[in-house]
């Protein structure tokens, strides 16, 4: 297994998996074909290798939604989301001919009586097992998931929306296969008094839906209330973090790099290119992942050694080999050509966002951190914003970073004056693109300062959330405080070993969460020994993805 998998939630739904999945065709000794759709197959390349499958009787993986040949001989396992396309698809392999000897069909989450009925109507016979395994949610990391779904942000913001119910729903049945995975029956709260009502209805709808689901439990007691809390909340709660450039590691890359799938392409010595994914399995990657790049470039060649030394352990206990012999054949050795090829990416990757850094966005890290916190890196006050945001206008930034610094000069000021927003519209020359920043009303975000709003609190980089209601009660024994930190500070490294046991806090951001939100869920939990804190969201966010997503609201 990859070192982020052997931790925390990709562990968690790994073994439920097998537990589920796994283990009711295990009972047969034959071999057999898994078949997933779209989601299915992110979800398991998440958490497991084909060589885990493997070893656990599966053969052949294949896609649900394309042609494949029959193979009458074998049974085949079916793990997809309970959609009438999944439904069709899986109607259409036994409808007429048969593909497979038998059919282990199993759900992410609950099947409609109407696609459950639809499927015993036609292909029963063929069906050895159905089942719904509660896991319709994507382990990003160790302490990160997501429902996978960036359409939600517009059907869910969108003046007018015909399908934000829908989509509420949805996240809500997500939310709750993520507590059912975890084992928990959270308490739930949301922010009170929001300029937008939708967090509370998530709230009441994830709280009904796990009374029920609790109900219903395969083991015929009702299950109480456990020591977690699930804590929803909008993206409208804290527009700026996903706004400022930030300067650890991760979040940095994801910004400045056209970053894809999680694969960064690099250039080698020869002039050729190369692609590396960024994800758990790379050690490297894990360990820097949270750190200030300032530190980065010094520490990727003590990391690497730390990562050799650990694995050389074990060789040189054995007495066998000497030292210099196993110098010679670490060399020749995959685990040892893999820690070069990770020293080589990140190398690369931290002299790439350094090159950024002293090129553009040195100039404007200091404008955006005292317009963000409202006083400058000696802790005086901003008495004009407006002094501060001039010389980022002035400057021939890129028009994105010109529009992120507006809209933190707008929220710092909690929304300006029609004369004053027509004004920096004009300066940034997007009279025609003037959504990338109107465009935030939807969200509950003051543009104007005609629009009045309950203040947050921002002292020196810490957003403290007071008001927060509670669905339904449930004991209380310990709180979670989670401090967001300055982007100008440094951050150690953390990994999946930093996992603490204990109670958990479940934070889940409605419109998508930020890489440096994410960061301080590792941050929150390696401070804070008795509070475990998942962090997720509906999908990932990047302040150009963020600002695109405005944009199209009112298209």
């Amino acid at each position: 297994m990859a070192a982020g998998a052997e931790h925390g939630l990709k562990r968690i739904v790994w073994q439920r998996i097998k537990d589920t999945l796994i283990a009711d065709c295990r009972k047969s000794e034959v071999w057999k074909i898994l078949i997933l759709d779209q989601f299915t197959t992110r979800l398991l390349s998440s958490c497991c290798k084909m060589s885990n499958l493997m070893s656990e009787g599966i053969t052949i993986v294949e896609d649900l939604h394309k042609n494949r040949e029959p193979v009458p001989e074998m049974k085949a396992i079916y793990f997809m989301r309970p959609t009438a396309m999944c439904v069709d698809a899986f109607i259409n392999d036994f409808k007429l001919k048969p593909k497979y000897k038998a059919a282990y069909v199993f759900f992410t989450d609950y099947c409609p009586d109407d696609l459950f009925d639809k499927m015993k109507k036609n292909c029963a016979k063929h069906i050895k097992v159905c089942k719904e395994i509660n896991v319709s949610f994507l382990p990003l990391e160790a302490q990160v998931f997501t429902c996978e779904n960036t359409e939600a942000f517009k059907s869910i913001y969108t003046p007018n929306s015909q399908d934000r119910d829908q989509t509420l729903e949805t996240i809500a049945n997500q939310i709750v296969t993520l507590c059912a995975t975890l084992d928990e029956y959270p308490g739930v709260r949301y922010k009170k008094d929001s300029a937008l009502d939708y967090g509370n209805k998530l709230a009441e709808l994830v709280d009904n839906k796990l009374a029920r689901h609790y109900e219903l439990d395969d083991n015929s007691k009702k299950k109480g209330k456990t020591q977690a809390q699930l804590l929803i909340v909008d993206r409208a709660l804290d527009p700026v973090s996903p706004i400022l450039h930030e300067l650890t590691y991760q979040a940095m890359a994801y910004d400045l790099i056209p970053i894809k799938d999680n694969n960064y392409e690099y250039k080698l010595n020869d002039g050729s290119k190369k692609e590396a994914l960024l994800n758990e399995e790379d050690e490297l990657w894990v360990k820097l992942r949270h750190m200030h790049i300032a530190e980065v470039t010094g520490q990727i060649p003590k990391l690497v050694k730390e990562i050799s030394a650990n694995r050389d352990e074990k060789k040189q206990a054995d007495g066998k080999i000497t030292i210099g012999g196993l110098s010679q054949l670490m060399k020749k050795m995959p685990g040892f050509r893999k820690q070069m090829t990770q020293k080589t990416v990140h190398v690369s990757l931290a002299e790439d966002l350094m090159s950024h850094f002293q090129k553009n966005v040195e100039k404007l890290c200091k404008a955006e951190q005292d317009l963000a916190v409202g006083a400058d890196a000696e802790g005086q006050k901003v008495k004009d914003p407006m002094r501060t945001l001039l010389p980022v206008l002035l400057h021939p930034h890129d028009t994105t970073d010109k529009i992120r610094a507006v809209l933190l000069y707008i929220f710092s000021l909690n929304g300006t004056t029609a004369e004053n927003l027509n004004k920096l519209i004009q300066h940034v020359k997007i009279e025609d693109e003037s959504g990338y920043i109107l465009n935030w009303k939807h969200l509950g975000v003051p543009i104007l300062s005609t629009v009045s709003l309950q203040m947050l609190a921002f002292s020196s980089g810490t957003l403290i959330c007071i008001f927060w209601s509670l669905v339904s009660h449930f004991p209380l024994d310990n709180m979670c405080v989670c401090v967001c930190v300055c982007a100008r500070q440094k951050h150690k490294g953390s990994s999946p070993d930093d996992l603490r046991s204990g109670s958990r806090l479940i934070l889940f951001v409605l419109g998508g969460v930020s890489y440096s939100e994410m960061r301080c869920a590792y941050e929150v939990t390696h401070a804070n020994k008795s509070c475990e804190v998942i962090i997720g969201s509906t999908h990932i966010l990047t302040p150009r993805g963020l600002l695109e997503d405005i944009y199209k609201l009112d298209k």
